[in-house]
């Protein structure tokens, strides 16, 4: 039975932004599911119960807003900020529960990429005679499962590309300049409190093994945000160079793994044994494009493939010049956001991309300052391309 397509309402709004601060008390608990907020209204228009989804806690948020509503859930309104499943897998379809609960209205901030749903949840509520609603804050709702979007069809995580330079495009002093094993900042303290944001995003960051060598890093997230498992520290190191003395090593704790073409023994065993995992991969083919990764590097395709077998949805990239490269080169980018220090150091200085194929556009762009700097944002792929656009 078909109904009337309701107005959206300016109040539609307000609530779905409510929905969707819930839906971000999720990131970190939720991955590998998506983040998800639903507000109940009762048939007065009052608030009557809302939640969010936490991957460990089982229930999608539409069924703990249900439970919290209880019977003035009937005749209400459901606001969700992504499509109700309609298909069973660690727990029933919440289609059905909200038809169940004899709610009179849903109204949706973006349909479900997930094949298994992609719309017959919003079917199968329209069938029940329920007035459906959807593209209330489309944008936001979209932007806060970007990676979702990309792995649930792909089963590859989205990669975002993180990179810290100069005005001129550089990321390192000339060689020479920095002390060995030492940072040495381009940016300034605002922005790098901005990467603690984005590492607990984050369930992945990478980096190369030269990246190391050079800086030392530890890449946790030090955000003191909760998550629901660590974030992983990814290391590409094709010839197994990485320190045994190293902080990531040394703080390695079932949470660091390198991926390599190297077969040496010996040397996977010394880093098995403080707690790295290792990754032996088939090294690039001869046959590679020209400028997107060396023969006898690291795969860098076979690397997405494995971490997003592992529930990987998102991966923070902060590699140096050659990575940088290879991964825009080969388009393994999703979004890029680089953070720009207003200081030259000159064509001496390490660059932060160096023979590039082609041009890379970002269009359209989100600007930010962070104290005296500034970072530019821009996706490159969206992941959302195959879903419906009801904005």
């Amino acid at each position: 039975m078909e109904t009337a397509k309701p107005e959206r309402t300016e109040r539609d709004t307000q609530w779905m932004q409510r929905a969707l601060e819930l839906a971000r008390r999720g990131i970190g608990l939720c991955s590998p599911n998506p983040r998800v907020g639903c507000v109940i209204l009762n048939n007065a228009g009052e608030l009557a119960g809302e939640g969010w989804h936490e991957y460990d806690k089982r229930d999608h948020a539409e069924i703990v807003a249900l439970r919290a509503a209880g019977d003035r859930a009937r005749g209400g309104t459901a606001y969700v900020t992504l499509e109700p499943c309609d298909h069973t897998g660690r727990t029933g379809p919440c289609s059905q529960a909200l038809i169940a609960a004899g709610v009179s209205r849903v109204v949706v901030a973006t349909t479900d990429p997930n094949p298994l749903v992609a719309g017959h949840g919003l079917e199968r509520i329209r069938q029940a005679g329920i007035a459906v609603e959807a593209g209330v804050c489309q944008a936001e709702a979209r932007r806060l499962n970007e990676g979702f979007a990309r792995w649930i069809v792909t089963r590859l995580p989205m990669v975002e590309m993180k990179v810290a330079m100069t005005i001129d495009g550089r990321i390192a002093p000339a060689p020479g300049v920095q002390a060995a094993r030492q940072p040495y900042w381009i940016t300034g303290e605002a922005s790098r409190e901005a990467v603690q944001p984005m590492r607990w995003m984050a369930d992945a960051v990478v980096t190369g093994v030269d990246t190391v060598l050079a800086d030392d890093p530890m890449m946790t997230d030090r955000s003191g945000r909760p998550r629901r498992r660590p974030l992983l520290r990814v290391i590409l190191d094709s010839a197994l160079r990485m320190p045994l003395d190293s902080k990531l090593v040394n703080t390695a704790h079932e949470d660091v793994v390198i991926f390599t073409v190297s077969p040496d023994a010996v040397r996977i065993r010394e880093l098995e044994a403080r707690g790295v995992r290792v990754e032996v991969l088939p090294p690039e083919s001869p046959a590679a494009p020209r400028g997107v990764v060396a023969p006898g590097r690291v795969p860098l395709g076979k690397v997405l493939q494995t971490l997003g077998a592992e529930g990987i949805l998102t991966l923070l990239t902060e590699t140096g010049t050659r990575l940088n490269t290879a991964l825009l080169a080969a388009g393994l980018v999703d979004r890029l956001k680089i953070f720009c220090s207003p200081q030259i150091m000159g064509s001496d200085a390490v660059p932060a991309f160096r023979g590039i194929p082609s041009p890379v556009l970002l269009n359209p762009v989100e600007i930010e300052r962070h104290g005296n700097d500034f970072s530019v944002s821009a996706l490159l792929r969206d992941p959302w391309a195959a879903a419906p656009d009801f904005s």
